[in-house]
Parts: structure tokens; C-alpha cells; sequence
């Protein structure tokens, strides 16, 4: 009998936070999860889905209605893939945690998309540093219905390939756009902003912060402004990128980012917080309650 997979959390120690990584592919082991462990996805999906209507974008709330989630049970990957790979020719692979970055990245050029198997533990139903499940599931599998997202992340997959290859500093400004769009991008709609990242529609706290505080900064999708910009991993966000569509992603992705890298390499990064007179601004962030360091 195979052993049951890991559950990789970071380590912490003296000297701060480790990261622990994942390697291949492991088989879902639905029949061990635990009572505990389907409610915590109820809890988390019953709460996020009637917090994100009239927030998340309509595309989003669509998708996640034609895969056939529910509240009742974690949901089988053989049972979503046979919906998403006839929808756009993805599928989910399990791991056990967090990837190296050139086999994520390898992931998502072949169009599969990875899902920690493991979910968050009641007493961290508000925060998990890691992506468990329900952050990747929930949060980030919908979209793949979407034909313009499912090219633009492919398209994301095999740019990174090429970045990885190029160096640390192409590598941090393809994870800025990444950040900025697939975990925590705004999109506008005809009824006003609304929400498509992973990082916030799987969050309850800035499900409402992104749309709601005056704190933060909502600037139009600007690419190269964008990869140059800093964020945080700690608190919200202190500014959130605007797309009119997904459309626009897959246009911007399309050019070879080569020249861009060079150009950029060329410019000093953007603190997080930052407005410039060239922005495109939704709205000018009071700044209430900002770190005044931590930038990534």
C-alpha cells in the first residue's frame, strides 16, 4: 500500500521562516480525509461564497458553479478534472506543498495546474501562510474555465520557463505580475470592480478590504509598471491592479518579455504603496495602517 502524502509546511526556526518544497506528483488520498477536515472546506466555501457575490467577478462565480463545487464535500480532482479538461484541456495534479519554481512553471506550460492536497486545520480557517486546498481549489481552479485565463496562465507557464533560464532579476519581475494579477488582481466589470485573484476571493478579510478600504491603492493593469512593483506578503495589499478583461492578459502576455526584462533591469523597483503620475487611478489609498517596510 502507498504511504499517505506528506503535508509540507514551512519550518520555523531562530533565524526565521524556512520554506519547504515539493517534489512530483502524489495521488489524492480522498478517502483519509477526515470529518474535520470536509468541514473545514464547508465552513471555508459556504462563508466565501456568500461573501463573494456582488465582489467576485461574475466569470469567477460562473466557473466555480459549472465545475459543480459544493459546500457538502473537499471535491475529487478526477471528478473536477473531467469537467475542466473538456472545458479548456487542463487538469489538476496533486503535490504535497509549495513547488521549486522551474517545476511550477513546467506545470502550468503543459497546462496542469497544481493543488496542495492537504487543507488548513480548523484553528486556521482565517489565515494559512501556505496554499492548502481550499486556496488553490477554490481560489484558483475556476478560472481555468475561462479560455483567455487558461491561455494567459499557460502562456505565464512557459514565460517562466524562459525566466528562469535568464536569471533572479527576470524571475522577480515575472512573480510581481503573477502576484499582481493571478493572487491578487481587480477586474472592472460593467457594474463596478470586482475581484478574480486567488489570494483575495479565498480570503475573507481582503475579500472586503480590496474593494472596500480607502487604504489601498487601485491602479490600472500597467505590465511593465507591474513588474517593477513591489508587494507584500504579510498584510493586505497596499495597492491592487486593475484589468478591464481577461483578454487583456493574454494580449499582454503574447509579446517575447526579452526586451522588456532589459528595459526593466534598466529601472529601479516601485515601492508597494506607490502612485505615479502615469498611473491610471481608480482610486488614491488614504495609506491608513501601512507597514513602512517589508516590500518584496
Amino acid at each position: 500500500m502507498n504511504a499517505k502524502p506528506a503535508r509540507l509546511e514551512n519550518l520555523h526556526t531562530d533565524k526565521g521562516k524556512v520554506p519547504v518544497y515539493a517534489t512530483g506528483i502524489v495521488e489524492q488520498p480522498w478517502d483519509d480525509y477526515t470529518a474535520a477536515d470536509h468541514d473545514v472546506w464547508r465552513q471555508l466555501y459556504e462563508r466565501q461564497r456568500q461573501l463573494l457575490v456582488g465582489r467576485a467577478s461574475d466569470e469567477f462565480l460562473q466557473a466555480q458553479g459549472m465545475m459543480g463545487m459544493s459546500p457538502d464535500r473537499i471535491p475529487r480532482f478526477d471528478e473536477l478534472n473531467r469537467v475542466l479538461e473538456a472545458a479548456t484541456g487542463w487538469t489538476i495534479v496533486g503535490v504535497e506543498g509549495l513547488l521549486p519554481e522551474l517545476d511550477f512553471f513546467e506545470h502550468l506550460a503543459n497546462r496542469r495546474f497544481p493543488v496542495s492536497w492537504w487543507i488548513r486545520r480548523p484553528d486556521q480557517l482565517d489565515y494559512i501562510e501556505e496554499p492548502d486546498l481550499f486556496h488553490d481549489l477554490f481560489g484558483h481552479v475556476p478560472l481555468l474555465m475561462i479560455p483567455a485565463f487558461a491561455d494567459y496562465m499557460q502562456a505565464y507557464g512557459k514565460g517562466g520557463v524562459k525566466a528562469h533560464g535568464l536569471g533572479a532579476e527576470a524571475l522577480a519581475n515575472l512573480t510581481r505580475l503573477y502576484w499582481y494579477t493571478v493572487e491578487f488582481g481587480l477586474i472592472r466589470q460593467h457594474d463596478g470592480l470586482r475581484i478574480y485573484g486567488s489570494g483575495i476571493v479565498s480570503s475573507k478579510g481582503e475579500s472586503i478590504h480590496c474593494l472596500e478600504s480607502d487604504a489601498p491603492n487601485r491602479i490600472g493593469f500597467d505590465l511593465e509598471r507591474i513588474m517593477r512593483t513591489r508587494y507584500r506578503i504579510d498584510s493586505y495589499q497596499k495597492t491592487y491592479f486593475v484589468i478591464d478583461s481577461f483578454e487583456q492578459l493574454m494580449d499582454a502576455t503574447r509579446p517575447d518579455f526579452t526586451p522588456i526584462y532589459a528595459r526593466l533591469a534598466q529601472q529601479g523597483s516601485i515601492p508597494a504603496g506607490s502612485v505615479l503620475d502615469t498611473d491610471a487611478v481608480f482610486h488614491r489609498g488614504s495609506g491608513e495602517g501601512w507597514a513602512t517596510d517589508g516590500d518584496v
